[in-house]
């Protein structure tokens, strides 16, 4: 049978490599899926009609993971808190963050894998008395690069 196409963005998981997520991986929302190519302009001399414009280098937006909030004593807890908490003078975890589209059948359709990502902000939603909706928290991580594997 054929992936519907087009795909839907609502089901997706995401896995973070040396970290056991069972139960603790499922997000509201995932952004950050962004690359962009940095230029530069040139001007040169006797040309007035236009700048010139060279490639730059390519720049990442963080990854943004949504969900309800997460007891203190699960793994992707106690990796953030370690990384957050760190006074950078002993080493914390530097891990891939896979985001994965998947079918109906819970296949894979594409997969976004974000290398050398780690914790640098954590923040909840504004708590309000008027609305009935969950406590969400935001998890930012920076990395190296992403890639598209399928």
């Amino acid at each position: 049978m054929a992936d519907i196409y087009p795909p839907v963005s609502f089901y997706f998981e995401v896995r973070i490599a040396g970290i056991q997520t069972t139960g603790d991986s499922s997000f509201l929302e995932a952004e950050g899926l962004n690359v962009e190519r940095e230029y530069e302009t040139l001007k040169e001399g006797g040309e007035n009609r236009f700048p010139h414009r060279v490639p730059g280098r390519l720049k990442f937006q963080n990854l943004v993971l949504k969900r309800g909030l997460m007891g203190t004593q699960s793994l992707l807890a106690l990796w953030c808190m370690e990384a957050l908490e760190s006074d950078l003078g002993t080493p914390f975890g530097i891990m891939d963050i896979d985001v994965r589209l998947l079918n109906e059948k819970g296949s894979p359709l594409a997969v976004w894998n974000f290398k050398r990502a780690w914790p640098v902000k954590w923040s909840m939603d504004a708590f309000n008395a008027t609305e009935n909706k969950l406590a969400i928290e935001k998890l930012e991580f920076a990395y190296s690069y992403f890639e598209r594997t399928k």
